[in-house]
């Protein structure tokens, strides 16, 4: 277990705009608990990703402490051109390399998900997404985003998808925030 000054960061260069990274978007598919470490590669040969993650609170033989896991296990997101893409594969951390045909989809749909991270809600994984009605966030720290809705455990939970996954990132959300996307 990482302390959370070990985590890398979520995006980097972190104070940069997904949409202005320089190059094309793809996914690694990692192997096993590798996430955080080709980040770490990857920064340390400046070499753009988002790796998106969330907090837990996990107890085990009566301790509790805060875990902080990727929201998209397995998966890294990184932006560069093909000698960044071979020096992924090179560090022996990916199992595979998934290009991405729609940069601009990726792009918005990772930026949405970065603006709820950033938002201080809690977001929790999604890991298999169903049909819900598309809206978008009337007011607030998300407004603007466009997510499907979806009730679990009671509660509506506004999913921002990101597609070529088949997964998503949630947070719990009152349904008078939202309008109808058409």
């Amino acid at each position: 277990m990482l302390a959370d000054t070990d985590n890398p960061p979520t995006l980097f260069p972190p104070d940069a705009k997904l949409a202005s990274l320089q190059g094309q978007w793809r996914v690694a598919h990692v192997k096993a608990r590798q996430e955080k470490a080709l980040a770490r590669d990857l920064a340390r040969s400046s070499v753009a990703y988002f790796l998106p993650m969330y907090e837990v609170r996990r107890t085990s033989r009566g301790r509790s402490w805060l875990a902080t896991l990727p929201l998209f296990p397995g998966y890294v997101f990184f932006c560069g051109d093909e000698n960044d893409r071979l020096g992924a594969l090179k560090t022996s951390r990916v199992a595979r390399i998934i290009d991405v045909p729609d940069q601009g989809r990726l792009i918005g749909e990772l930026s949405a998900i970065r603006r709820l991270i950033e938002s201080g809600m809690s977001v929790d994984p999604y890991p298999s997404l169903t049909t819900g009605k598309r809206c978008r966030v009337r007011s607030g720290p998300l407004r603007g985003v466009e997510g499907a809705v979806a009730r679990r455990k009671g509660a509506t939970r506004f999913v921002v998808e990101v597609s070529i996954l088949g997964q998503g990132a949630a947070v719990e959300i009152a349904g008078d925030l939202l309008e109808p996307v058409d």
